[in-house]
């Protein structure tokens, strides 16, 4: 089985750095089960490509381990030493141990930093789901290639078998990406080669740390990596659940209650929900998708409004979804109220297929809460893959805050934003996003506007199709 990863980030040979291989050598790992021969096929400044090839000795495999059930012959007439597999994963975690933690003693800055990667695997099984590899990996920010491998090579008559080449492209982490790769190529083979046990939860959790609990398909993968024990299962879905919400159910209404307090005397809550339902009427949008909905607070300004046949609430927080469903009554709610809402739980930065096919989307007061380097996954989610006819989006005006009394310079709004834009940056990023994706876009001012600092808020208004 063969791994390869390249990168064009300029100088192009810091996958040295990053990957612990110095370009210049031929590199081996043993394994219990066989070795990782490691090179780089290339390497200049421009590109640079790692290559691992692991090699499997299925006796090793399958020594001292006495029968399996499924018969003596089993252990070794299989796949295992040809197709990437769970023993992908152990070569990844052996063989590559310093990157797939994150760390590099040389270059930990870029370490930290998403740079343009491509990945590919040959071949891996993708076992008795179609489009397996997409519903994995795409929701993760990858544009995904997975091109079948014939049952018998020249004779198209047999179809495809179960192994496909897997090719992933986008801009991560290096020790993302490998953390992807360690745990969801067992998942697209759906067998493991080693018994399992309550260490394999803990290995599940270390390795989807920071993705796999917003993931959509995140009940599919732990059923299909923990080889669906059930005790296992629940464990792993209740701890990725309590991962998700322990931190913001401590402290978020007491962050949020900052925000609304400062700007409490301007009315700007209620002005921008206002501003909001009003942009989504004007554009005769009927099904809307509220993208980070919190408590549901503009839920309900919508479902004052006829026009809207069906309203969906996203938002990567299982707490504040509780908190929306009491807000807005739905235990008591009428069932034509009931079947205009929909709850979900999901994140803005991984393609989510339940969000096709939405008229209009709304952010309000969400992407500061994005960390920068995740905002091309944000967009590309929003404007490529749920691609709806019309994006509102609002976020504070940083040129603003100088007119907050008290409030320190460089000090944020919000303990929980990680940036806020003044006018001119605000219109230097959605200017570009709206070219990029097909939209034309105009910006709007909320609240009250002072002569030198603008407004207190601002609004995109994104729609496509429509004439200037």
């Amino acid at each position: 089985m063969l791994l390869t990863i390249s990168t064009t980030y300029n100088p192009a040979t810091d996958l040295g750095f990053l990957l612990h291989k110095n370009p210049d050598r031929l590199h081996e790992k043993p394994l219990n089960f066989g070795r990782a021969l490691m090179a780089y096929p290339e390497a200049d400044e421009k590109r640079c490509t790692f290559a691992m090839f692991v090699e499997v000795d299925p006796v090793a495999l399958v020594r001292g381990k006495g029968q399996a059930r499924t018969g003596l012959l089993d252990q070794y007439v299989n796949d295992r030493p040809y197709a990437a597999s769970s023993l992908m994963s152990v070569a990844i975690s052996r063989a590559l141990t310093t990157a797939l933690n994150g760390r590099s003693k040389s270059r930990q800055e870029l370490a930290e930093t998403p740079i343009p990667l491509e990945a590919k695997i040959v071949p891996v099984p993708a076992r008795g789901q179609e489009d397996l590899a997409h519903r994995l990996f795409e929701p993760l920010g990858y544009e995904v290639t997975a091109t079948p491998h014939p049952l018998v090579k020249d004779n198209a008559g047999w179809g495809d078998s179960p192994y496909i080449t897997l090719e992933l492209y986008g801009r991560a982490r290096l020790s993302d990406l490998l953390s992807h790769l360690y745990v969801l190529v067992p998942v697209l083979d759906n067998r493991k080669h080693y018994h399992v046990d309550s260490d394999e939860v803990e290995k599940l959790l270390a390795k989807g740390e920071g993705w796999l609990e917003a993931h959509p398909e995140k009940e599919f993968i732990a059923n299909r990596y923990l080889k669906r024990k059930g005790r296992l299962v629940r464990e792993a879905l209740e701890r990725l659940a309590d991962s998700a919400d322990a931190e913001e159910e401590l402290d978020e209404q007491a962050r949020d209650a900052e925000e609304e307090t400062l700007e409490k005397p301007l009315r700007l809550h209620d002005l921008r929900l206002q501003a909001v339902t009003r942009a989504l009427k004007e554009t005769g949008a009927r099904r809307i998708v509220d993208l980070g909905c919190g408590e549901g607070k503009l839920i309900r300004y919508l479902l004052a409004e006829k026009q809207f046949s069906e309203i969906a609430g996203v938002d990567a927080s299982l707490a504040s979804l509780e908190r929306a469903e009491k807000r807005l009554h739905l235990d008591t709610a009428s069932e034509r109220v009931r079947k205009r809402i929909k709850l979900m739980h999901g994140a803005l930065t991984y393609r989510d297929r339940r969000l096709d096919g939405y008229d209009a989307a709304a952010l309000v007061e969400v992407i500061e809460h994005l960390d920068p380097d995740r905002l091309p996954a944000m967009e590309r989610m929003v404007f490529e893959f749920i691609a709806p006819a019309s994006v509102v989006i609002t976020t504070p005006n940083r040129d603003y805050n100088v007119l907050f009394e008290d409030m320190p310079a460089e000090k944020l709004r919000h303990p929980d934003h990680r940036f806020e834009w003044t006018r001119a940056e605000f219109a230097a990023w959605a200017e570009p996003v709206a070219e990029r994706f097909g939209y034309r876009v105009t910006l709007h001012p909320l609240g009250e506007e002072d002569p030198q600092h603008g407004a207190p808020s601002q609004m995109a208004i994104f729609e496509r199709g429509r004439p200037s």
